[in-house]
């Protein structure tokens, strides 16, 4: 029988960097953001991994971040506010919310960093569009109504967001469509204003909204994906909201091996 400290040494690491914006603020959806980055980290560890916290202190690619990535199997790029749109040559517009200096560069140092240490990294809404960025895409600051609901209005109980729910259809044999079992489709909870509008340089686009909206990106030359979706969604069904998780354990298992 293995110990608990065998059982965390195979356990592979994925590097997750934290939320720095505090959830005493009045707009409720850096609170939901913070909730949902530790559903996250919940799930990550459910799924077999053990998080490594990220924090404003590996922000330098060249020192401690460096350092900490080689110990690393993988890296999650969660959800969280909007992008500084100088980061891809544009003025900020008043729909902006949370834009946030530092949590800018410690996403951008831990992203570009990972895909230097050719870390299998997976990103989810803003980590998504943090992505599309680094590869040097563009942004939508903020979606125009369609006949695709992307972001409900009304909050749910309990001040989590109550979802727009729509389906996508997943590119077959893509990385996305790998995390779900090589489903053709899946329901999305989707909770977002602002999409990719030019796609960077190297990504492919693996699955669309009716509307058009991108809704996955990947690397084709390495595992390099990300969902605008929120597949930890606290509404899905507990075996549908891990699945994609242990997926993305297991490909950073065998892309890195542990030990």
């Amino acid at each position: 029988m293995q110990t608990s400290e065998q059982q965390s040494s195979s356990r592979p690491r994925i590097g997750i960097p934290v939320r720095l914006s505090g959830s005493e603020t009045a707009d409720p959806r850096v609170r939901e953001a913070n909730e949902l980055f530790d559903f996250i980290v919940d799930l990550v560890r459910d799924a077999g991994a053990e998080p490594v916290l990220l924090d404003a202190s590996f922000t330098d690619e060249a020192g401690p971040l460096a350092a900490e990535l080689r110990s690393l199997n993988g890296v999650l790029l969660p959800g969280g506010g909007d992008l500084d749109p100088r980061l891809y040559g544009e003025e900020a517009t008043e729909a902006c919310y949370d834009v946030n200096p530092d949590q800018d560069r410690l996403d951008l140092a831990v992203a570009r960093g990972s895909l230097d240490a050719g870390l299998p990294t997976l990103g989810i809404c803003r980590g998504h569009q943090l992505l599309n960025v680094v590869y040097g895409g563009t942004l939508i600051q903020d979606m125009h109504p369609s006949l695709v609901e992307h972001n409900a209005l009304t909050p749910a109980e309990g001040g989590l967001s109550a979802w727009a729910w729509h389906d996508v259809e997943l590119s077959p044999d893509s990385k996305v469509a790998g995390l779900y079992g090589s489903r053709n489709s899946v329901r999305i909870a989707s909770g977002h204003h602002q999409a990719v509008a030019r796609v960077g340089d190297g990504l492919v686009v693996t699955a669309v909204a009716q509307d058009g909206t991108v809704e996955a990106l990947e690397d084709p030359q390495r595992w390099v994906a990300s969902v605008q979706w929120h597949p930890e969604a606290s509404q899905l069904p507990a075996e549908e909201r891990l699945a994609p998780f242990k997926a993305f354990v297991e490909v950073c298992r065998t892309l890195r091996p542990v030990g």
